[in-house]
């Protein structure tokens, strides 16, 4: 399998090896822990926490459901988000971190489940025509979009959290 899925098949699968091997780590990590800024942030010099972590994930999945809500019913798509343009990323993830700051982290743990669950369903009820072999924004397909904001930023992440934990969590 290459890295960057290029059908139905290969997309469910990074997307579940992604998330139960991220799930993992992220139960390795105690509570105590989690609000600890020590990973690196999107913004460059930044910072971020091991909950800012999930809130990053949460909200780009989230992302992803409501841009195929919305392009289902035929309406009109502000991409990547209402008040962020692609060139602001950075902001918009802290927009993720101030929106799931009060959360727990078993919490967010759950959201971030039941959000990857929700795109999983969404893969699933999808046809590989509907995801890979047609235009869904601008040049990129539905199957693309999903990866982009699913399993590899779930990577991207994991190598962060793991960098987290050898740093801060002593060894057992």
């Amino acid at each position: 399998m290459s890295s960057v899925p290029q059908n139905k098949a290969e997309l469910e699968t990074a997307i579940q090896v992604a998330f139960e091997k991220l799930l993992a780590d992220y139960q390795s990590i105690p509570a105590e822990m989690s609000r600890v800024k020590g990973v690196e942030g999107n913004i460059k010099g930044t910072e971020i926490s091991i909950c800012d972590t999930l809130a990053y994930l949460i909200g780009w999945g989230q992302l992803v459901l409501k841009w195929h809500g919305l392009k289902s019913q035929g309406k009109t798509v502000d991409f990547p988000e209402t008040g962020f343009k692609w060139n602001q990323l950075g902001e918009l993830a802290t927009s993720f971190h101030q929106q799931y700051s009060q959360w727990g982290y078993h919490d967010l743990q759950e959201e971030f489940e039941a959000v990857t669950r929700k795109v999983q369903k969404l893969i699933a009820d999808t046809s590989n025509e509907d995801l890979y072999e047609v235009n869904w924004y601008e040049k990129w397909t539905l199957g693309r979009m999903i990866q982009f904001n699913t399993s590899s930023p779930m990577k991207n992440v994991r190598t962060k959290v793991r960098r987290f934990k050898r740093s801060f969590i002593p060894k057992q």
